[in-house]
């Protein structure tokens, strides 16, 4: 891979279960994790690392953990975890006891570096909660850790979007302060991508001076219903990930990814010419 190229994927909301065990009765969210896992392992350039933002498993519980940390074995590549509102901060660590940027602080904030790129994480998990939040503590750690390179492109990282989407019962869960969010982001302009899970859909929107990213579901995707009152349903709609790409002359762009194998890939010219 060029050195000019990094290459991040994010993958969100594993809800793994253990043991195999179905999630809602339907849905096998092991296996959707071995199918991203194959695809990531395929891809050519391979990304130069995984983040896993948030709700990693579905209770919490050491057993759930266990069956991931299994499942993450087959992955060829370096990854980074965040909690969402399914994890359990301690379980998690004590699961995951290798990875030491886990092991310290009430809340499981880090930063790295890979390639050129910062990655700031901050836990916007509240436990026993669905919603979100970051505290003072967190948002004044943010502050520093971006001036201290401002001229290094950033993605700022967090499970809970920093928006409202339009899916009502997704929005009665949201990061309940993304103003104060919002503060420390539009003061530095390298932060690139803001990026989360939380909703199992592809959604963007702009926020405080960039964008905000919100990876699909890798096996569930939440049902898209903008109407009012409309039910908390999900859809075995086609499952993906986003790969996020930062070339230093050509600046960050970030690609939805299909999950699995299609029919494909064909040529668009042959000898002589367009194909008709």
């Amino acid at each position: 891979m060029s050195e000019a190229m990094t290459l991040i994927a994010q993958i969100s909301d594993l809800h793994i279960k253990a043991n195999g065990r179905l999630s809602y009765k339907k849905v096998d969210t092991q296996a959707a994790l071995l199918r991203v896992i194959e695809t990531l392992n395929r891809l050519a350039p391979r990304p130069d690392m995984m983040v896993i933002t948030g709700d990693l498993v579905d209770f919490g519980t050491a057993a759930e953990y266990q069956t991931l940390k299994q499942a993450l074995r087959q992955l060829q590549l370096p990854f980074l975890l965040m909690p969402g509102n399914h994890d359990d901060r301690q379980a998690l660590r004590a699961a995951f006891p290798n990875h030491h940027y886990l092991q310290h602080g009430a809340t499981l904030n880090w930063q790295m570096q890979v390639k050129g790129v910062q990655l700031l994480a901050l836990d916007s998990s509240v436990p026993q909660q669905p919603w979100g939040y970051v505290d003072e503590a967190q948002l004044r750690w943010l502050d520093e850790q971006l001036q201290r390179q401002p001229q290094l492109p950033t993605l700022v990282m967090l499970h809970h979007p920093p928006f409202l989407c339009g899916i009502e019962h997704m929005d009665n869960q949201p990061l309940r302060n993304p103003a104060a969010l919002a503060a420390i982001i539009q003061r530095h302009p390298q932060v690139e991508r803001v990026l989360s899970g939380h909703l199992h859909r592809s959604v963007q929107a702009r926020f405080a001076g960039t964008l905000a990213c919100v990876a699909p579901g890798v096996s569930h995707q939440v049902a898209f219903d903008l109407a009012e009152n409309a039910p908390a349903n999900f859809m075995l709609e086609p499952p993906g990930f986003l790969l996020h790409r930062w070339h230093a002359q050509q600046g960050m762009s970030t690609h939805l990814c299909a999950i699995g194998d299609y029919p494909g890939p064909w040529p668009f010219y042959d000898a002589n010419g367009l194909i008709d």
